[in-house]
């Protein structure tokens, strides 16, 4: 098939790295379909994700009939799905609305099922090979060691974590840091990029640049070759700090076994946690400490309530931040500097 069959195709958000020119023939072999192969999938019906995220930053509203072009991938999403990178060619799940297409295996109750996409072939360039995220990534780097790194974890999805990685990008860049603003886990969507890029940071980028459609169920090794790389490229660029968002809560299964990884642990200058509720925080604390992690500070939603900032504090001994506060230039040089990052490194 010519290219032309991909005309009007709205790629996705994940995709932001491919070359669309390269686009050429389909492979209908599904039953080999690895995590990141293009698809391009026709719209059935419209579920939970009524609208899919384009590169460009913005949401385009979808209608059955649309055809999309979605990586296939993994998904974990407590609040939302959980699903594998399995393509069937009868109908498969839309499972995210940044790109991510596969089976789901189990559903919040609270939201509608996937949009459904009939699958039509693995996109292939025009020598037949099928185009995948990890062809267009970032070059793969060993971390530096200068480049010093605030780690951002916290108790689930939508505790706070991306409210205040953003928070703290903002505070560092107005005090005078080049900051990179990465995120090293979860599934891809321009929410939280978008966030990053209007906090004012100097780089940003997510393990989609590193070739990951998502880190769901990829092995700990190739995630922590990808948070290398994004910390080779920071520092390649200019930046002096950087302010690393891991995804989820810090029980999921990635995020878990990286923070129980010594080698890992020793990548990150200190850690920030994001919770909702002084309980959180007081039993997050205490997970982290089996892990030999104490956070320099507590965030999140919790931070929004006076009472339970103080609740919070008695319980954990743990300083609480603000939103307001990280994004003071003052306190954000404070957070620096108890985590141990020198401010002779960069010029004010």
């Amino acid at each position: 098939m010519e290219n032309h069959h991909f005309k009007g195709a709205k790629w996705c958000f994940a995709t932001r790295r491919i070359d669309q020119s390269l686009a050429h023939g389909l492979h209908q072999d599904f039953a080999q379909a690895q995590p990141g192969d293009l698809i391009l999938g026709r719209v059935t019906s419209i579920g939970n994700h009524q609208r899919i995220q384009l590169p460009a930053g913005r949401p385009s509203t979808l209608y059955p009939g649309d055809l999309v072009v979605l990586p296939c991938g993994a998904r974990y999403a407590p609040d939302q799905f959980e699903g594998l990178a399995e393509i069937d060619e009868k109908g498969s799940d839309m499972l995210a609305g940044g790109g991510c297409l596969g089976r789901m295996v189990h559903r919040n109750e609270r939201i509608k099922p996937p949009t459904r996409i009939q699958p039509l072939g693995r996109i292939t360039s025009k020598d037949g090979v099928v185009l995948n995220t990890s062809d267009f990534a970032l070059p793969e780097r060993t971390r530096p060691a200068q480049i010093p790194v605030i780690c951002v974890v916290g108790t689930a999805m939508n505790s706070g974590k991306t409210t205040a990685t953003a928070a703290l990008a903002h505070g560092l860049t107005k005090a005078g840091w080049h900051v990179a603003v990465l995120k090293g886990t979860g599934t891809g969507a321009f929410g939280d990029y978008n966030s990053f890029v209007d906090a004012g940071a100097s780089f940003v980028a997510d393990f989609t640049d590193a070739g990951m459609v998502t880190t769901y169920l990829e092995p700990i090794p190739r995630i922590v070759a990808g948070i290398d790389t994004l910390l080779g490229e920071s520092e390649s660029l200019g930046c002096d700090i950087a302010v690393m968002e891991l995804a989820d809560g810090i029980f999921q299964r990635e995020t878990a076994a990286l923070l129980a990884d010594a080698s890992v642990r020793d990548r990150f200058s200190k850690y920030l946690f994001a919770c909702a509720d002084p309980v959180a925080a007081a039993g997050g604390v205490a997970e982290l400490g089996r892990n030999g992690i104490r956070p320099i500070a507590l965030t999140g939603m919790l931070s929004c309530s006076p009472m339970a900032v103080e609740e919070a504090q008695t319980a954990t001994g743990v300083q609480v931040l603000t939103r307001r506060q990280l994004l003071d230039p003052a306190y954000a040089n404070t957070l620096a500097a108890r985590a141990g990052i020198e401010r002779a490194r960069h010029a004010a």
